[in-house]
């Protein structure tokens, strides 16, 4: 896939990928989500190597899903924040959760619960003007001229 055609390309999935498409990007906003904003906390959480963390928390910060905001002077520290971007991403996350727990959910795994009800949450995607649920409807691409 050419990144450089697909960043600017007319399809919004295949933007969105050129950034978010690989685990260790959409693993950092899940934690994000969760509450970790230290660059020690991603590395633990996720085992992931330094050198891979420190580009993929500049990526994200480039793009506006993640704000870098010092911490601590001395020694200089920095943390990451969402931004509304990077808090938008959160059903994204949860949908491809509830697709893994329906199509890869074998053994033990996370639940997801409400955290004022305690009820496990159940996402799915809904079209804001008709109220169907998405996957339920054909979809038909219209590309620009």
């Amino acid at each position: 896939m050419d990144s450089k055609k697909s960043a600017e390309g007319p399809c919004p999935i295949a933007r969105s990928l050129n950034l978010l498409g690989d685990a260790w990007t959409m693993l950092i906003l899940r934690d994000a989500n969760a509450g970790m904003t230290r660059f020690e906390q991603f590395k633990k959480s996720l085992g992931i190597a330094p050198t891979m963390l420190t580009k993929r928390l500049a990526a994200l910060t480039e793009e506006k899903l993640l704000e870098k905001r010092q911490y601590s002077e001395r020694p200089p520290r920095d943390e990451y924040v969402l931004t509304q971007a990077g808090r938008d991403f959160l059903p994204v996350l949860l949908l491809i959760g509830a697709w893994g727990r329906k199509h890869r959910g074998y053994g033990s795994m996370v639940r997801l619960l409400d955290a004022q009800t305690g009820t496990e949450v159940q996402p799915v995607a809904i079209d804001a003007v008709t109220g169907a649920v998405l996957g339920t409807r054909a979809i038909k691409a219209v590309y620009p001229e």
